[in-house]
């Protein structure tokens, strides 16, 4: 096995180990690191978060820290290294460059990962585990690389190929392609990541726009990294003429449904028909709208149910939205009175006291209405307005109900209620007891 000019040699590593001039490399290198420490904890104050902390980091600088100072430190033993090497040996060098590209490495998939996906729920769990095989992967494969048993590996992975048709690939050639991918992908979803932060920060552009655009750049990075990594790999892009041909038709035979509930997740943000924090009743559920993904919108009814509604139905259905463009809604009850009830000045004294009750709108204010004459007395509705629907209409209701009671009982007004006459005619009646009476004479006689 051939090592190269950079390798590690062990019984050289051994050796300076034992020679007092290895001081000079540790200091160098416990400068470097410390340097870079420092001055990435310098810069990171600079843009400390001053947000309240959530499920993903805070800004990108205040947060790139963790991966900054060993990047740092990897750059300045690499400079620093040569020139060393004029005066003495640097075979620690070799040893803790690696080292620090290993740590690195993880660090900066881990701060990638962790800037795409959020670490709460299953998804974290889901995260926690590939971070843990990842660090075991790498650092398997640096400790095959300070053994010398490297190159060993990369021919052995060369050496071995599959047969794909009427080609033969190898298992290095499949491995570097799949790490070329995974590398774009993560490459892209953290761009992504990062301009949906930055332009939901844009409190100038309306929701919804800053959502169309956010999806439609982490996509078209998503598209760009799949093409570059391909290219990278070695492969053909004109195959995927025929990929794309084969998936629309698939796409037309079978993902009818899913495909038009993207297309109209697209455009229910660009028509801004629908926001999150809407009131809407769509089918039989009726609830706050608290997501608006591409497929699907989550509608969270106020007693805490969420239901997934495919787009399609939203753009295709009647949906019922009480907040496009003006959030207050309106709320009546219904009382009905006896026919002796003075309603000119009950009227005026309940509409007062329903005025009253929080969260009733004063603008436009309550009113009371006589509907009708009905067959058990005065039918009297209360209509009132307000500003927070999503607060609950049924205990509200229950309060005005129990005012208007309390108002009734302190006026001595009587609440009617249904009431039946029921007129026995004396001719009828003799002539049902009749029969009767006759019957009992018989037996007495």
């Amino acid at each position: 096995m051939r090592h190269g000019a950079h390798a590690l040699s062990w019984p050289e590593l051994w050796a300076d180990l034992h020679n007092p001039n290895v001081l000079w490399q540790i200091l160098v290198i416990a400068g470097s690191i410390g340097i870079a420490f420092g001055l990435t904890h310098a810069v990171g104050k600079l843009w400390k978060p001053q947000s309240k902390p959530s499920s993903r980091p805070g800004p990108v600088l205040a947060s790139f820290g963790p991966v900054a100072w060993p990047l740092l430190a990897l750059a300045i033993i690499a400079l620093v290294r040569p020139v060393l090497a004029k005066w003495q040996h640097v075979n620690l060098f070799k040893l803790a460059l690696p080292l620090l590209g290993a740590f690195a490495l993880i660090r900066l998939v881990f701060y990638a990962l962790r800037r795409i996906f959020l670490r709460n729920g299953q998804s974290g769990n889901v995260l926690f585990l590939f971070e843990r095989a990842f660090a075991t992967i790498v650092w398997l494969g640096f400790a095959v690389y300070i053994t010398g048993m490297w190159p060993n590996l990369l021919a052995y992975l060369d050496d071995t190929v599959i047969p794909v048709g009427r080609h033969e690939i190898s298992l290095l050639l499949m491995l570097q392609a799949g790490l070329a991918i995974g590398a774009t992908l993560i490459m892209a979803l953290w761009s992504g990541a990062v301009l949906e932060e930055r332009l939901m920060r844009m409190d100038s552009v309306h929701s919804s726009i800053r959502t169309v655009l956010a999806r439609s750049a982490r996509a078209t990075l998503i598209v760009l990294a799949i093409l570059v990594s391909l290219s990278l790999a070695g492969i053909d892009l004109t195959v995927l003429s025929v990929f794309g041909g084969a998936l629309g038709v698939g796409i037309g035979l079978g993902l009818q449904k899913i495909v038009s509930s993207y297309i109209s997740g697209f455009v229910i943000l660009l028509e801004r028909s629908l926001a999150v924090g809407d009131m809407v009743n769509v089918g039989n559920s009726y609830g706050q709208v608290t997501q608006i993904n591409t497929r699907y919108t989550v509608v969270r009814s106020l007693d805490g149910i969420e239901s997934v509604v495919p787009n399609e139905m939203l753009v295709s259905g009647l949906v019922q939205n009480y907040s496009l463009s003006d959030r207050r809604l309106r709320i009546a009850t219904q009382v009905t009175v006896g026919y002796d009830t003075d309603v000119e000045q009950l009227i005026p004294a309940l509409v007062d006291v329903v005025a009253r009750i929080p969260r009733v709108c004063a603008e436009p204010p309550p009113h009371g209405l006589l509907l009708k004459f009905g067959a058990d007395g005065l039918e009297l509705e209360f209509g009132f307005w307000i500003q927070d629907p999503e607060n609950g209409r049924g205990n509200l209701l229950s309060t005005v109900n129990r005012t208007i009671w309390k108002e009734l009982q302190l006026r001595g007004v009587n609440v009617a209620y249904p009431q039946r006459e029921v007129r026995v005619s004396h001719a009828a009646l003799s002539e049902r007891l009749s029969p009767g009476k006759k019957l009992a004479e018989q037996q007495t006689a």
